[in-house]
């Protein structure tokens, strides 16, 4: 079959199976709204404001580049992922519903970003990534390293609990799917270096194992 029509019926899959549904989709969705019925809504800084929109298009950006790089190299662990960044774009979508943000996904259009920083990004890794299938990989490893460092930051940026508690749970699925591609590099020869964060935190996820468990509802979790 097309490589691209295999992407679609991935899409219809993951659309009937609520992975691309709305915010009461899936049953991650479903946990962390009800998770955050009981946590308070605060006010909101404009740095806080800043790291909402920030993450709801970064998640887009993981999910559309998994996919074009699906299409381009067939590789299975960028659709296994594509489907879980799908579930960390609900939730940010959750946030951007508290808190009657503008959301910056004006159309869910595949490889279309409001902020322009994101748009080449998303330009620039799917043009690296199209260079051979390690380099696909490693673009996927780069994605979650640089998820994990803006995530960490935000989590330090902010005061709010549910913003917190919904980052905590992105930075559980970026620290299994960097686990995830490093794998894949690793049985190719290829070592992933750090290009966000440090030596020293990478070092101690890839040598930790992946995380199971349900819905982090711990605002302050230590991994």
């Amino acid at each position: 079959m097309n490589k691209k029509l295999v992407t679609i019926a991935i899409l219809i899959v993951m659309i009937s199976t609520g992975l691309m549904a709305g915010n009461r989709g899936s049953n991650f969705g479903g946990e962390m709204e009800n998770i955050l019925e009981s946590v308070e809504i605060a006010s909101l800084s404009e740095a806080e404001e800043e790291g909402l929109l920030l993450m709801r298009e970064e998640e887009k950006l993981a999910r559309d580049v998994y996919l074009t790089l699906y299409d381009k190299w067939g590789i299975r662990t960028f659709t296994n992922i594509a489907g879980a960044e799908s579930t960390h774009m609900d939730a940010m979508g959750i946030l951007m519903d508290r808190y009657n943000l503008d959301d910056p996904i004006k159309s869910d259009t595949m490889g279309v970003f409001t902020n322009p920083d994101m748009q080449s990004l998303y330009n620039t890794l799917v043009a690296q990534g199209s260079e051979s299938f390690n380099a696909a990989l490693i673009v996927g490893a780069t994605i979650e390293d640089l998820d994990i460092y803006d995530l960490e930051r935000l989590i330090m940026d902010t005061d709010n609990d549910d913003i917190k508690i919904v980052y905590q749970n992105l930075l559980k699925g970026s620290r299994n799917h960097i686990r995830a591609f490093e794998m894949q590099l690793s049985r190719n020869g290829v070592d992933y270096q750090a290009q966000y964060m440090s030596d020293e935190d990478l070092a101690i996820i890839l040598n930790s194992d992946m995380e199971r468990g349900a819905v982090i509802s711990n605002p302050n979790f230590k991994f």
